[in-house]
């Protein structure tokens, strides 16, 4: 199905406006034809004009559209929310980075190899604890639709990883870690008093008007506009609505719900200077190379504290971060000056193999390089929506 596009601002810059346009209704609808249900795109120019973008069908049975604006699960893009608030208490002076997970989670990180006592709060958030990650995750059909309400607390989650030697020494290597993140949001409690989603609300969401991020705790279902998300659990099998299900894991980790405009607004605030004082900004941007396992995935990325940088096809890096859960792939991609932004959501995103699942990454990836490479005339004017 054709996609859809508009814009904020008809009569500003043109032709620039016009190229954008072009290009990303062309990459999202390069990322349906390779048999992704929907897909949401918005860009935002530095004079504020927002763009957007849609293709392909929000349900498969009505094939109604794939809304403009629409929530979505945004998985791990969570983590930057997190890394920003442990950022801010550490400028607060309530934390060091260099502080051992020990000193404020004693006795969790242990057993196994475990020492929480040789993980610093920095490697939590670089991945380079070493903690292995124990991850649950639906298996089939009828393993979801017995388990989608399930939900499991930070200290199950931090147990299951317990039970596993660690991959390797802290700081010694590089390896994602779910679980890193969710000692973060456990920190946050111990030093504040609050949950990390309390934090994240009162120190990001409510001062920037994010009015469309939250957390939905327990309730399985997302608001209205959104866009169905399906899931095929093996080659052959019919296709599963996955859409209505609590986050198995929503512990600082993942969990938030959000939207194309409100995740730019985050980014270009945090980028632009907005949230984090510079000592702690410079600390977040200083960068190490991903793991062998995710190079493919994200080309010459490099992992700061909270985001990732990558390489631009038109020179210099931007940075940003990207979740993926049941069906769902989110990515969010920033200029480093904060101006120029470009958020993207897939929805029923069928992992078919390794190698489809490439292709989809490499699409989005195109999708957000071409955004953040603009022509030069296209960011005259100013508008905001």
């Amino acid at each position: 199905m054709a996609g859809t596009l508009s814009t904020s601002v008809p009569g500003a810059s043109a032709a620039g406006q016009r190229d954008d346009q072009a290009r990303i209704q062309r990459d999202a609808d390069a990322i349906t034809a390779l048999g992704v249900t929907g897909v949401q795109v918005r860009l935002v120019t530095p004079g504020g004009r927002n763009l957007t973008a849609t293709s392909g069908i929000a349900d498969l049975k009505t094939r109604r559209p794939v809304p403009r604006n629409g929530y979505f699960r945004i998985a791990s893009v969570t983590k930057t929310f997190v890394a920003t608030v442990i950022l801010q208490l550490a400028g607060d002076g309530k934390l060091s980075l260099d502080d051992t997970v020990e000193r404020w989670l004693p006795g969790v990180v242990s057993g196994n190899g475990n020492d929480g006592r040789a993980i610093t709060i920095r490697q939590l958030l670089q991945h380079t604890s070493g903690i292995h990650d124990d991850y649950p995750d639906y298996t089939s059909a009828e393993n979801f639709y017995q388990h989608r309400y399930d939900t499991y607390t930070p200290e199950q989650t931090v147990a299951r990883a317990m039970r596993h030697r660690p991959d390797f020494r802290p700081g010694k290597d590089w390896s994602y870690s779910n679980t890193g993140y969710v000692l973060l949001g456990l920190i946050i409690q111990r030093v504040t008093g609050h949950p990390w989603h309390k934090e994240v609300q009162d120190r990001i969401v409510r001062p920037l008007g994010l009015d469309h991020t939250f957390l939905p705790g327990t309730s399985p279902k997302l608001p209205q506009p959104h866009a169905k998300t399906y899931q095929r659990f093996r080659p052959g099998e019919p296709l599963v609505d996955v859409t209505e299900q609590a986050s198995l894991v929503s512990n600082g980790e993942a969990g938030l719900v959000s939207t194309t405009a409100d995740l730019n607004r985050f980014f270009r605030a945090l980028l632009g200077g907005r949230l984090l004082p510079p000592t702690q900004m410079a600390q977040m941007k200083q960068t190490i190379p991903v793991g062998k396992k995710f190079e493919p995935l994200m080309p010459g990325a490099r992992d700061g504290l909270g985001v990732f940088s990558r390489p631009l096809s038109c020179g210099g890096r931007y940075w940003g971060h990207e979740g993926g859960d049941s069906g769902w792939i989110s990515a969010v991609g920033v200029t480093a000056d904060g101006r120029r932004s470009v958020t993207v959501s897939l929805s029923g995103v069928l992992a078919e193999s390794a190698d489809h699942v490439l292709r989809v990454e490499q699409a989005e990836s195109k999708l957000v390089d071409d955004a953040l490479c603009t022509t030069p005339n296209a960011d005259s004017g100013a508008s905001t929506s």
